[in-house]
């Protein structure tokens, strides 16, 4: 099945109802600048790693800064067999430009 790209918008509607696990794959420092409410944290080397652990099931969307590394975790995760993978589109920057908040532990 295809990678699919999510709006932010639509990434923050899916993400509040459960339907995706939404793991952020940028370097440790990024996201302690700020990130999405809900996600998970893991850097894109340590999905490569093993993918399964961290991409255990299918309803999977993966968020970067701007949106390429995104689809590359998407593109493992798919390639490991999970159908519902998704990319969110323009990755954290485009989710504070549309003005969802994001967050800082």
């Amino acid at each position: 099945m295809p990678i699919r790209s999510l709006t932010p918008a639509e990434a923050q509607a899916l993400l509040a109802s459960g339907e995706i696990d939404l793991v952020d794959v940028r370097e440790p420092h990024e996201w302690a600048g700020g990130h999405i409410e809900g996600a998970r944290h893991v850097p894109l080397a340590e999905l490569a790693r093993d993918p399964r652990r961290h991409a255990p099931r299918d309803g999977v969307a993966f968020v970067c800064a701007h949106g390429l590394r995104s689809l590359t975790a998407a593109s493992i995760a798919s390639s490991i067999g999970r159908e519902r993978v998704y990319s969110v589109e323009g990755g954290t920057v485009a989710w504070a430009g549309a003005g969802l908040p994001l967050v800082r532990d």
